[in-house]
């Protein structure tokens, strides 16, 4: 995926590095955000919501693992759509991913601000985060694992609060799973929005370029990471569940916080609050470096600008294509709305794994590491959830892809034009 006169990525990443990235990236993006909305969305049957967009996710995340595994570079399912599916699959989901993940970046900066801007102040604050951010990335993947470290230590600590706080009051008592007025259209909505908390690992993926002995670290650190994400996740749901109810996690602007004070824990809330806003930045920084990787890919084929595949000789990473990301996500936060983001952003993942599935799908006997029935799964799964999101959600996103599609064709043919 690269010329002979282009300088490489640098191999620095082992397993321990790979995981914090990619928890950095899943805890960060979903506990703090998305559980309120899918709970509007499901009801009382959120736990139906999360279990099914695990089950989704786990197939997700065996086909980039075996994937990424057999070609080890930057890009994700970029690069594994063109080998496998062709230029144009690999486009689609290039762009998918480039669009949804800066909106997630958007959204994290957005999180972030909310629990620690002054009023008034909270889009200027969105900004700066997203510009420091991208300092730290841009400054090498080893500062980037260092920080996400740390990070990641933090908001498990936090979050281990949360979880242990209905215990106050003695066990906790979850309501009936009910799919009730949701119905299973309501609960599949909820598995398409709480999906935007997995897609984490394919940080691990976008990386791989960066990744020592990818073809063992890369598998290893995507289903660790994903199993600890799970595991996570459905602690804090049964949490949230058993002491706010469905209605009022729905109605909640800081669930987790409302979780540990109804407790009787309010000693606790300045810690969530410090958490959610260590957590958001950690996802962050384990975004951008995934989004920058993605763009130097497009560029080293020539989709995006050649110019964004230079790699800086000082820090070894895309520097140029992660300042753009840094600059077009500073644009989305001064005019976005979270929630909305939320459901765009899982579009755009959602047609980025798909093409994830129908690449693993190509991949012969002796080059698969999982079942092909989990690919099978994984692509009908993608497709499921992305007709159950907000319809605001799909018409942007489809807006969008169209969009990037024809800014490919005309790419294409002035090409042609050019070489006749």
């Amino acid at each position: 995926m690269q010329t002979n006169d282009e300088p490489g990525l640098r191999r620095r990443l082992g397993v321990a590095g790979s995981v914090a990235i990619g928890l950095a990236a899943m805890i960060g993006s979903g506990v703090f955000v998305v559980f309120a909305p899918a709970a509007a969305a499901a009801g009382d049957g959120l736990l139906l919501g999360l279990g099914l967009a695990a089950l989704i996710a786990f197939c997700n995340a065996t086909s980039t693992a075996a994937l990424a595994a057999r070609s080890p570079h930057a890009g994700g399912a970029y690069v594994f759509g063109r080998e496998r599916l062709g230029d144009w699959w690999g486009y689609a989901a290039g762009w998918s991913f480039l669009v949804g993940k800066t909106a997630s970046c958007a959204a994290m900066a957005l999180v972030f601000a909310a629990y620690v801007a002054p009023a008034g102040t909270e889009r200027l604050i969105a900004a700066l985060a997203a510009a420091v951010v991208a300092c730290v990335s841009i400054a090498g993947i080893t500062r980037t694992r260092a920080v996400a470290s740390v990070l990641v230590a933090i908001v498990l600590g936090i979050l281990l609060v949360v979880i242990l706080s209905p215990f106050a009051a003695g066990p906790p008592l979850l309501p009936p799973v009910d799919i009730g007025d949701a119905g299973l259209y309501g609960v599949l909505q909820s598995a398409g929005l709480l999906f935007f908390a997995f897609a984490g690992y394919a940080r691990i993926a976008t990386l791989g370029e960066e990744v020592r002995r990818p073809a063992q670290t890369i598998p290893t650190a995507i289903v660790i990471s994903f199993a600890v994400a799970l595991t996570v996740y459905a602690l804090v749901a049964v949490a949230a569940l058993s002491t706010l109810g469905a209605a009022r996690l729905a109605d909640s602007t800081a669930p987790l916080a409302d979780v540990v004070s109804r407790n009787g824990w309010s000693w606790a809330v300045p810690l969530v609050t410090i958490g959610a806003a260590i957590a958001t930045l950690g996802a962050l920084l384990a975004l951008i470096p995934g989004i920058g990787r993605t763009s130097l890919a497009m560029a080293r084929t020539g989709d995006l600008p050649h110019g964004l595949a230079r790699i800086d000789g000082r820090f070894g990473t895309p520097a140029r294509a992660e300042a753009l990301v840094a600059a077009l996500v500073i644009v989305v936060v001064l005019v976005a709305d979270v929630r909305g983001v939320i459901g765009f952003s899982s579009f755009g993942v959602l047609l980025y794994y798909l093409v994830a599935n129908l690449s693993a799908l190509r991949m012969t006997p002796g080059e698969r590491l999982y079942p092909r029935a989990f690919a099978l799964v994984g692509a009908a799964g993608c497709v499921v959830l992305v007709a159950t999101l907000p319809l605001a959600s799909v018409l942007a996103g489809t807006a969008v892809l169209a969009i990037g599609l024809v800014i490919r064709l005309l790419t294409v043919s002035g090409r042609r034009r050019r070489a006749h």
